[in-house]
């Protein structure tokens, strides 16, 4: 008659000892290395504590029809400006030039927020003027919700320059933010949500770009506008503005920021879990060589008998 095997499972079988014995000081040591190794190699192999995190959001971005533009002229140390400012306008007097500006901000995926700028300037000039470089501020309000919310006035400074006089400049990019220090992953930031220029100011430092933009540059969060490619176009037409177009988009940035205690401590369990997993491996097969070969005297008890002394 043939047999097969319906059915198994493992014998277990304890090994008892008194307490001050050899068998008993190789199980404490053990139980040691087992639980107290994979916490030194986690923190030791760099990365245990979770510093810095980053995240992906898309700002919501408004532009503050806050504007200042200052252009050279042909004339030697002459400039031409204008600006939203009327104490700064009022301050031009003769290099006063009226401009005109359209303005149109669209949200492409209809998603509610805002995703791109279109701004177009005309500087009118006189005929015996012509343009050579080109300095033009622009500010923006900008916010963040999915971690900590961040409310914040910013800004988009563009320059460019040519040996040739333009009729255009021609200026697409994106609103860029710009981060020294990881936000943290809660709370309300609102240090930076102050006016890049104070134009209630009546004194003309109020309005120097070189104050303005030494100012902005000291903040740990701000914005750039990244714009690798300007067109600048020459052969103006005699008595026709000069042009300034952007396209300015507001993209998805990554935003760095300082983890809270529990996922701090949810990305060290990991880490810890994992290399535990090799270390109960490998120590659970060195106790069971050790007291099935008897290599430290100890007492094998099968389970469900009781032991007899």
């Amino acid at each position: 008659m043939a047999f097969y095997e319906v059915y198994a499972h493992p014998a277990l079988i304890r090994y008892r000892t008194s307490v001050c014995t050899k068998a008993t000081l190789f199980a404490l040591v053990v139980l040691c290395l087992t639980y107290i190794s994979p916490l030194l190699v986690a923190y030791r192999s760099q990365g245990f504590w979770l510093k810095r995190s980053s995240y992906e959001e898309q700002p919501v971005v408004r532009f503050q029809y806050e504007v200042l533009l200052v252009a050279a002229t042909s004339t030697q140390g002459h400039y031409v400006a204008w600006s939203t400012f009327p104490h700064l306008n009022n301050m031009l007097g003769a290099n006063l030039r009226m401009c005109s500006v359209s303005v149109h901000e669209d949200d492409e995926n209809q998603d509610g927020k805002l995703d791109k700028l279109f701004f177009e300037l005309k500087l009118p000039l006189r005929t015996d003027e012509q343009v050579f470089s080109v300095q033009l501020l622009l500010t923006f309000s900008y916010q963040l919700f999915r971690m900590s919310t961040v409310v914040m006035q910013s800004l988009a400074f563009l320059q460019h320059s040519s040996s040739v006089p333009g009729a255009k400049l021609f200026v697409s990019g994106d609103l860029r933010l710009q981060q020294r220090a990881p936000l943290p992953h809660r709370g309300l930031h609102n240090l930076y949500n102050v006016s890049v220029i104070d134009g209630s100011s009546p004194f003309a430092g109020a309005y120097d770009l070189e104050a303005i933009m030494r100012s902005y540059g000291q903040r740990n969060l701000s914005t750039l506008l990244w714009a690798p490619a300007p067109v600048w176009t020459v052969g103006r037409a005699a008595g026709a503005p000069f042009q300034l177009t952007a396209e300015i988009r507001y993209p998805v940035e990554v935003i760095s920021y300082r983890p809270g205690f529990w996922e701090t401590i949810k990305f060290a369990w990991v880490q810890y879990v994992s290399i535990l997993l090799v270390f109960l491996w490998v120590f659970e097969r060195i106790q069971r060589f050790v007291f099935q070969n008897q290599v430290l005297t100890s007492i094998p008890v099968p389970a469900g008998k009781p032991h007899q002394s």
